[in-house]
Formats: structure tokens, sequence, C-alpha cells
């Protein structure tokens, strides 16, 4: 199952060392990581998805509360969240394609940021299934360059009735 963690720290040097050798030194992978200071200077946060059973996440969770820096640790995957990755990638287009990739950028309420008279570079926000549509669209006009955020997540307000 993939989980989400979110896992406030000090904001000091060597914090994501040690947080990513308890991972490998336990054999478990971390599928993305995103780590940005808080609105506190000393305090940063990282976000952080991994996959795994309850026992392994669990232990993962324990191990990271013990480490010093750590300040909280807090499992997203049960709870109500907002969750967001950024994409930028670069599509060929031709004078024939660019109306038709700008029509699909436009569908998915993505940005186009650079534009040049081989292709397009967009920039695309949302959840995990928005991303994986759009790139199956737009893979037939071939994409030259693709970086991804990974994911970043929030605990959602709950509302009262």
């Amino acid at each position: 199952m993939r989980h989400v963690l979110s896992v406030l720290v000090e904001n000091e040097a060597g914090v994501l060392s040690r947080v990513a050798g308890l991972f490998s030194g336990r054999g478990f992978n971390i599928e993305s990581l995103n780590v940005a200071p808080t609105l506190e200077p000393d305090v940063s946060l990282m976000t952080i998805t991994t996959r795994g059973d309850e026992q392994i996440i669990e232990q993962i969770v324990k191990q990271l509360r013990k480490l010093i820096t750590v300040i909280k640790v807090v499992d997203l995957s049960y709870e109500q969240v907002v969750e967001r990755e950024m994409v930028l990638m670069k599509v060929n287009t031709t004078d024939n394609t660019r109306a038709e990739v700008l029509r699909i950028v436009d569908i998915f309420r993505c940005k186009v940021i650079d534009v040049s008279l081989t292709d397009l570079t967009i920039e695309v926000t949302g959840t995990q299934s928005k991303i994986k549509a759009i790139i199956n669209l737009l893979q037939r006009f071939g994409i030259k360059e693709f970086v991804r955020s990974g994911t970043v997540a929030i605990k959602r307000t709950m509302q009262l009735d």
C-alpha cells in the first residue's frame, strides 16, 4: 500500500541524510521526497511517499520518531488530505500539432511556461491520476524532457455540520 508521511524536522545539516539513511539501511524505498522550510526558518517539512504493509510503515514511523532532529511524524494515508504534484515537460510541436497540444493543455488547466518553434514547456499541477492522464495524451507528440516534484500533501480541515 502507498503511504504519504509528513515529517516535521529541524532545519539543519545532515537531517535529510539521516532520514534517507534510515530508509536505505532497512531496505525501504522512498518513491518521492519533498523538503522545504516551513514558516519557521529553523523547521522544515518532509513529505515522503513510500510503499509497504502496515507493519513496515509502523516500523518506519517508530524509527523516524527516534531521530533527535525529528519533531513530528504523521502518516497521512489514513487522513483526508489534499495532495498535489508538479511536472514540467517539454512537448514536441509542429505547426500542425501545436493547436491540439494547446487544447489538451487547456482541458487539463495546465500552463504553457515557455514556447519555441519546436516545443512547448508545460507546467502540470495536480493529482497523480491527472498527471498520468496528461502524460498518456501527450506522449504521442513526443516528450523531450520531463521533471517531477514528487508528492506534497496537507491534511484537510474538518468541516462542521
